[in-house]
């Protein structure tokens, strides 16, 4: 029985996606639930689970082909699974060795047909070696005479790379006018690559994106988590993390500055009186932004777990597409990457993007004196259009001071 392979409803808004690559070749045996394809959207790449067990029939669509959401792109044939195994086994013992073997052939005739079929194959793809004295003496010869109006046969088995002169148009496969040895491979964007792309012009293009800085000392937040680290994780299984200060500091910030956490739509500004923070994750297709929604009821340990399962299915291709949407504020950390200092670009409808960075030991003055300290170059992009000068430059500064004197977030002054 042949079941239909359909493109799943994905997600709000999402009516295409593009075929990523298939996991299952046509008549390979398949399991139940096990991933068959991988679908890439504007949002995020989902694998398509098998409805049965069997094996994989007719594929109506390849890697890069678009299919819309509920088009059938390939079959199923169910409860063929034993069938395609016996079918295996039986062609094994064929393909090995037969009884008979035909006459051999005398040395003289195998020399023979070796050198026609390595002649053969030189006329077809020449070798680098073999070009590339081919076209010394091609343009040592144009000083010396006239290039001749019929080529010779050594010309047709190795042709010689025309000047740049003599060529209308380039060779598909190199698009610059670069020696051979100066290969080049074309890669299609992925669907999720170029909304990506999209989304970004169009935040330069509308928004009025501008980045304020300042730097955390982080001695404090280190201090805590080396005092409580081991604690925490016996408890709930995982380190404690910066990203959980730093997503408490932004609420608390937020609050004092909804301008924001809010987000222009048409000629009004829309206040969200909640906080869904975007984190930045890198995944195998690219950086994803999944969502801690109504991040302001949890925990530390709440937001460092729901932190730990996005990166992990993140890499796994198995974030969900509603885990991608929405967000009123984003933070990315580009200290992971060795990043020092970088102007974020904020994520449409969003007013606000902070971008965290690596921690350094540099001098600094404290009470008169120069000491050593753990010392984190941070970043606020905004747009200016909803957020003045003076309300992010004290948004950062409100966070600087919260995660310096992190006590602060616990009794909420």
């Amino acid at each position: 029985m042949s079941i239909e392979l359909k493109v799943p409803e994905i997600g709000e808004s999402i009516t295409e996606v593009e075929i990523g690559g298939w996991l299952k070749k046509a008549g390979e045996a398949v399991k139940k639930d096990e991933p068959v394809v991988t679908l890439e959207s504007e949002k995020a790449t989902v694998e398509l689970p098998s409805p049965g067990a069997g094996t994989i029939g007719k594929l109506l669509k390849q890697k890069g082909d678009i299919a819309k959401v509920g088009e059938v792109i390939g079959y199923l044939e169910e409860g063929k699974t034993d069938g395609a195994e016996k079918k295996t086994e039986t062609k094994a013992p064929e393909a090995k060795a037969p009884e008979t073997k035909p006459a051999e052939k005398s040395k003289a005739e195998t020399k023979q047909e070796s050198s026609e079929t390595k002649a053969e194959q030189d006329l077809a793809t020449p070798r680098l070696s073999q070009i590339k004295p081919a076209q010394e003496k091609t343009r040592s010869e144009r000083l010396r005479e006239e290039p001749s109006a019929e080529p010779s046969p050594s010309e047709r088995r190795a042709p010689a790379r025309p000047e740049p002169a003599q060529s209308s148009a380039p060779a598909p496969t190199q698009k610059s006018s670069s020696s051979p040895d100066r290969p080049e491979e074309v890669v299609p964007m992925s669907k999720l690559r170029r909304t990506v792309a999209e989304r970004l012009v169009e935040a330069q293009h509308t928004a009025a994106l501008l980045t304020t800085f300042n730097e955390i000392d982080m001695s404090s937040v280190m201090a805590m988590r080396k005092e409580y680290g081991e604690a925490f994780q016996k408890r709930y299984n995982m380190k404690l993390g910066f990203m959980s200060f730093f997503v408490k500091a932004a609420i608390d910030g937020l609050k004092q500055f909804p301008g924001i956490n809010a987000e222009i739509r048409g000629t009004d500004i829309v206040y969200h009186n909640f906080y869904d923070i975007g984190v930045a994750i890198g995944s195998g297709k690219g950086l994803v932004v999944p969502v801690l929604r109504n991040a302001e009821r949890l925990s530390f340990a709440d937001i460092e777990m729901a932190i730990g399962d996005f990166g992990k299915r993140a890499q796994e291709n198995k974030l969900k597409p509603d885990e991608l949407q929405g967000g009123t504020f984003t933070i990315t950390n580009g200290g992971v990457y060795g990043s020092l200092l970088s102007t974020p670009i904020v994520n449409p409808p969003q007013s606000g993007v902070l971008g965290m960075h690596g921690i350094q030991e540099r001098p600094v003055a404290r009470e008169g004196q120069v000491v050593i300290r753990p010392m984190m170059y941070v970043a606020l992009t905004y747009d200016h259009r909803i957020v003045d000068g003076r309300e992010a430059v004290t948004f950062l500064k409100r966070m600087k001071d919260t995660i310096e004197n992190p006590a602060r977030m616990l009794i909420e002054v």
